[in-house]
């Protein structure tokens, strides 16, 4: 029986303080692996990654140690997973390089993603459009295996396979063919536009950050949109059980004495037209303030001790360099460097 431990890679960018919609899209899941224990887990900041948006240097130097901490208070444990910064590890643009002159225009060019932050952005730089390509280097060289992602993110991974065939194929049988993990990722909804996916972009309001206090979480759902035009249920409403279904745990008594849960309660009474929204919004303010409760006070800690904080990225980042130049001597003798 093999005692081999499936290697899952995956990373995210440090674009601003995490919100409910990182945290259930992605973070819970990567904490959740990693305590099951079955894998081997690489988990990065993609800071390399971010220079392709508008960030300062100061910005993302703050930014990015600031996601260090929230993802460290979030869950993510040094010791069973390595946690590291994409930049301090020297190989990843060189293997990116190497994968550019294998990958043709044509898989870049139909790439949604790239579509999308064009159009977003207004402009196209040749980073936005080899992007696909570092991101296929991150997951290859820690021969990542498989990649956790939602429904939007499977066309990456698909070129990470094709390109990791097409090394293969030119110069011998080296990287795995990277498959997806699909996860269950709820879609959060903005709380002023439901029919939009949370997003920072959409401004302030929009979103619930892990880090806002019970105060500013109280304030941002009572603002929160309910009702709307049209028949049906009402995606306001939709979006906000959803998140009370997802944390109340947070609640100091998320079952009643009938056995039925917060949750249940509320879509039982939005059934037959007896709901109150303010009291669904006042119950799940205080369920997410509670659950990220132990959250802010670890975030703050981390923040306040930058020493302990860069120790733990240090060490991570060594670990990942390891490995990174064992693949990286290996590839450079297969293509004869």
């Amino acid at each position: 029986m093999s005692n081999h431990k499936h290697i899952i890679v995956s990373g995210i960018q440090p674009t601003g303080n995490l919100h409910i919609g990182n945290y259930l899209g992605a973070v819970k899941n990567w904490v959740d692996l990693q305590n099951s224990g079955k894998y081997e887990m690489y988990i990065f900041i993609a800071d390399l990654h971010s220079l392709s948006g508008k960030m300062t240097p100061d910005e993302l130097r703050a930014q990015t140690r600031t996601t260090a901490a929230e993802l460290l208070a979030a869950g993510i444990d040094p010791k069973k997973t390595t946690f590291y910064f994409q930049s301090r590890i020297a190989g990843h643009a060189e293997l990116a390089w190497i994968l550019n002159c294998l990958t043709p225009m044509s898989e870049l060019e139909r790439m949604t993603q790239y579509k999308d932050k064009t159009a977003q952005l207004k402009m196209s730089t040749a980073g936005l459009f080899t992007y696909p390509i570092l991101q296929a280097a991150d997951i290859l060289m820690y021969k990542g295996e498989m990649v956790p992602v939602g429904q939007d993110q499977i066309q990456h991974v698909e070129l990470t396979r094709d390109i990791a065939r097409w090394f293969n194929k030119k110069y011998g049988a080296y990287f795995p063919e990277t498959k997806h993990l699909l996860t269950e990722t709820p879609k959060v909804m903005s709380l002023l536009e439901p029919n939009k996916k949370m997003s920072k972009s959409l401004g302030a309001d929009h979103v619930i950050e892990m880090a806002d206090e019970p105060g500013v979480i109280e304030q941002k759902i009572k603002r929160a949109v309910t009702a709307t035009e049209g028949g049906g249920q009402a995606p306001g409403v939709i979006n906000l059980l959803m998140l009370l279904q997802k944390f109340e745990s947070g609640l100091s008594f998320p079952r009643l004495s009938t056995g039925e849960s917060s949750y249940e309660r509320f879509v039982k009474a939005e059934k037959d037209g007896t709901i109150r929204y303010g009291e669904l919004k006042d119950e799940l303010a205080k369920a997410i303030a509670n659950y990220f409760a132990d959250f802010r006070a670890k975030r703050a800690e981390l923040l306040k001790n930058p020493a302990k904080l860069d120790k733990i990225m240090r060490d991570g980042a060594a670990k990942a360099q390891k490995v990174a130049d064992k693949t990286m001597e290996g590839v450079r003798n297969l293509i004869g460097l």
